[in-house]
């Protein structure tokens, strides 16, 4: 039986959400010919297709292309990389960033009810966020996130659980 070992780096890269998954797409001679560049380091391909244009004076179709990226997404590359710095051309993590449904403002209304009665159940708060806001949440939402609001943020403090 043979052990395959896993490219550090290629990890590394995975962790960081940084690796390219077309690397093969990298054509840029001057890229491809230095030992210091990768182009598996999603993040090193767009930061030199960036300095390619404003550095070296190559034209934003050529150096998208040899990077293998389309026009638009190099003005989306360089809009933000000047907005984040070269951290922010690394994928962020996948999924929703925060409560679509029950945001800051509808869990002050529902901590509202709650206080004012505290004898509401889940069922009945959902039913209540329908009312009042117009859509739909289950009653186990409505319990997680009230979970979430009560979690200590001090370590030390205890878990209060309803």
């Amino acid at each position: 039986m043979t052990t395959v070992t896993a490219d550090p780096k290629v990890a590394a890269l995975v962790a960081t959400r940084s690796l390219n998954p077309h690397p093969e797409k990298v054509t840029d001679a001057v890229f491809l010919a230095s030992r210091f560049c990768d182009a598996r380091d999603v993040v090193q391909v767009k930061y030199e297709m960036v300095r390619r244009v404003r550095i070296d004076k190559v034209p934003v179709t050529q150096a998208a292309r040899a990077f293998g990226y389309c026009r638009q997404a190099f003005y989306e590359v360089a809009a933000a990389l000047d907005a984040g710095g070269p951290s922010a051309l690394a994928a962020g993590k996948p999924g929703p960033k925060g409560p679509l449904k029950l945001t800051e403002a509808v869990m002050v209304q529902v901590e509202g009810w709650m206080a004012a009665d505290p004898g509401l159940k889940s069922r009945e708060l959902a039913e209540r966020v329908e009312a009042e806001f117009g859509f739909p949440v289950h009653r186990r939402s409505v319990e997680r996130a009230l979970a979430r609001r009560r979690e200590p943020s001090d370590p030390e403090e205890p878990i209060v659980r309803f």
